[in-house]
């Protein structure tokens, strides 16, 4: 009796595991974390932070020691959406690696997502003093800061952050939308626009600028730099915000009666 071929080949796979495996799962285990390696990072790669978490989430469930794919898994949960639970992956490393700088700065961005602020300023001023050199600290430092509105204490720790990093996009950002949302408008594209002349610059900082620059209500460039990442039909869509965002600075509402 003939057998297809993939079923043949199917048939002969289960045999040998059969046959085998009982004594080797770890050694099975092995060879396909490779593989799961590279699939979480493809995923990573093309922005399926989901996907890679749940990639992540197997090695570590097969390596809960290894304090990489604890960072790499906690990561892509915050990245995806989920901050707490990469919050509660984080916590567990603590008690495993102690008072660890990697492993408190992760967690204070967890928290920091989760805006749970107290927490993530607790944890990132820990990392800060374990870990001095590290720019991401004093940046995300000041992310936190300007979510409490405190702009200058945020300043100061973007400043920090620079000195660490000079002329890093991601910190230009940072401080760029600070400066905005603490009403210096022109000193915020000011720095938007030196972070986007930087070769790291990637579209979250263009999108940032367009942002700003229809409020200041230069439609006409928001739209430009929008058109530089997004497709046609979202540039579309964003070209109509900005147009709409640059009218309503243009002409402002009335006061309220007795204002």
């Amino acid at each position: 009796m003939k057998f297809p071929r993939s079923a043949f080949a199917a048939t002969i796979l289960a045999a040998s595991l059969c046959g085998c495996a009982a004594a080797n799962d770890a050694d099975v285990a092995k060879a396909v974390e490779p593989s799961l390696r590279m699939a979480a990072l493809t995923a990573e790669a093309s922005n399926d932070y989901k996907g890679a978490a749940q990639h992540w989430q197997t090695l570590y469930q097969h390596h809960p020691e290894d304090k990489g794919i604890a960072l790499s898994l906690a990561r892509a949960l915050r990245y995806g959406g989920s901050p707490a639970q990469g919050a509660d992956v984080m916590q567990a490393s603590l008690v495993r690696f102690g008072r660890d700088a990697d492993v408190l700065t992760e967690l204070g961005k967890d928290y920091l997502a989760d805006q749970r602020i107290p927490l993530a300023l607790k944890y990132l001023d820990e990392a800060r003093t374990l870990a001095p050199t590290r720019w991401d600290i004093p940046s995300a430092i000041g992310v936190s800061l300007d979510s409490q509105r405190r702009f200058a204490d945020a300043a100061a720790a973007y400043a920090q952050a620079l000195t660490l990093s000079p002329d890093n996009p991601e910190i230009l950002n940072n401080l760029g939308l600070s400066q905005a949302l603490s009403g210096k408008l022109d000193d915020g594209i000011a720095t938007l626009r030196h972070a986007n002349d930087q070769p790291a610059a990637d579209a979250q900082v263009r999108q940032n600028l367009a942002m700003l620059l229809a409020l200041k209500g230069d439609a006409e460039d928001a739209e430009a730099l929008a058109r530089h990442d997004l497709p046609p039909d979202l540039a579309r869509a964003n070209s109509q915000i900005f147009h709409d965002l640059a009218k309503a600075v243009g002409h402002p509402a009335p006061p309220a009666d007795g204002g």
